[in-house]
């Protein structure tokens, strides 16, 4: 390296701490400020996650980061801060429980492949919190990470500067490195000298998908996740098959250890095959789910387990992977209509990552479940009160009401009367901290 190209370096590095130190300094001042802090919220039509309707100009009072009271039609304390939202709609704050902030689109084998082979871990991770500003900017206050293709425990270290103050990004919960048999999962096809990445970690036997799961709660995963299928194909009776990866053995074994140890399972499945399998073992959630049979549906309704359908990714990469991906995303579609009628419970979930965070709006989500039967309301409890169940946050987040955490955002229009608005988040406020405000 030349001396100029030393000099060029250090001053990068020096301004990248120096940004990163100011925000810090910032963030933990407002911290502080917010510890005891009283504001109140004039809201001109609160949607709370609990009422049928919006409830017109009511006044949301805050302590520190909590919601202490939620008045329709009241005023606000004397020598209280307010802040004037008296013509927007507010809303909890939205969760996505399915994303990874350290991808960045893999439409292709070679988008995905890129990212492993050619981006260090440290820079992803730095990505993996731009990615997670880009979130809450959007109005996702809360996500569910799941898993870092390749990037070992990096989500955890997201994860912990965002709670520590250091970074702005959505609350997290994270779920490590994926898991698959030996050879099931991508980087493949590379020649057998070459030692390359693994996007997921390897896993085989009882034994093996035991100590896999204690490993990866050991190192901070609040969720385990494992890819129950692959390969996925259209036979003669019309249903979507997948080939199944792990034994019924091997499967129970990761969903039972991690049940012992008091965490919950998230299950790729995206075939029939695959969706029964995850079923079979006991799994908490079914993420994508496209070709759920009826009497999946059934089952999954009866046990009360969570589907994450991730209907914006599956629409974003059809296009480029051809094959039988337009026909999945249409597939996809009749399920959810049955699922929706026979009360599924349908928490919002994306995928993103799987298209770039830059390119794609995660509120899209909410679109595609209006577009699919759901009214504006139901969708919206997708991504608030159904998601906090699912999170095991019901008490902190979800709805609007005394004792929740104060995340809230706010939108100039009525996504009641069109559900796009959501994609224009227009405030957003984090425990009591205003991250974002486009309304003064």
């Amino acid at each position: 390296m030349t001396f100029n190209s030393r000099v060029m370096l250090a001053a990068f590095v020096a301004a990248l701490l120096l940004t990163t130190v100011g925000f810090a300094a910032q963030a933990q001042t407002a911290k502080k400020e917010a510890t005891s802090k009283r504001v109140a919220i004039r809201a001109g039509r609160l949607i709370d996650g609990k009422s049928d309707s919006a409830i017109p100009n009511a006044v949301i009072l805050i302590e520190g980061d909590k919601i202490v009271s939620v008045t329709p039609g009241g005023a606000a304390p004397a020598g209280v801060e307010t802040i004037d939202l008296s013509k927007a709609t507010v809303m909890p704050g939205f969760a996505d429980v399915h994303t990874h902030v350290v991808l960045n689109g893999d439409i292709t084998a070679e988008d995905y492949d890129a990212q492993l082979l050619k981006e260090s871990i440290p820079y992803r991770a730095i990505l993996g919190a731009r990615n997670a500003k880009i979130a809450l900017d959007h109005g996702f206050t809360s996500i569910r990470d799941l898993e870092t293709e390749g990037a070992m425990y990096a989500d955890v270290d997201v994860k912990t500067a965002i709670a520590n103050g250091e970074v702005p990004g959505p609350r997290m919960q994270v779920a490590t490195r994926a898991m698959t048999p030996t050879g099931m999962y991508g980087p493949l096809g590379y020649s057998w000298e070459l030692k390359v990445p693994q996007g997921v970690e390897y896993v085989d036997g009882v034994d093996g998908a035991r100590k896999a799961v204690r490993e990866q709660i050991m190192y901070g995963a609040d969720w385990i996740k494992y890819y129950s299928d692959r390969k996925y194909h259209f036979e003669a009776d019309g249903v979507l098959h997948s080939m199944v990866n792990f034994t019924d053995e091997e499967a129970k074994a990761i969903v039972d250890e991690t049940h012992r140890l008091g965490k919950k399972v998230a299950a790729h499945c995206i075939g029939s095959d695959g969706i029964a399998a995850a079923l079979r073992a006991g799994v908490d959630t079914v993420e994508h789910g496209d070709g759920l049979t009826d009497a999946e549906i059934d089952e999954i309704a009866r046990r009360g387990i969570y589907w994450v359908p991730t209907i914006t990714v599956g629409a974003y990469v059809a296009p480029g992977r051809g094959g039988n991906w337009t026909k999945m995303v249409d597939l996809e579609k009749t399920a959810f209509q049955k699922a929706l009628k026979k009360n599924v419970k349908i928490a919002l979930g994306t995928d993103a990552g799987g298209f770039d965070w830059k390119e794609v709006n995660q509120a899209k989500e909410f679109e595609y479940y209006v577009d699919y039967g759901m009214t504006p309301l139901q969708a919206l409890r997708t991504g608030t009160t159904v998601a906090a169940e699912l999170l095991g946050w019901s008490d902190k987040v979800g709805t609007v009401e005394a004792g929740k955490w104060a995340d809230l955002v706010a939108v100039s229009g009525d996504p009641l009367k069109d559900i796009t608005e959501v994609e224009r988040v227009k405030f957003v406020m984090k425990a009591g901290v205003v991250y974002k405000n486009e309304l003064r």
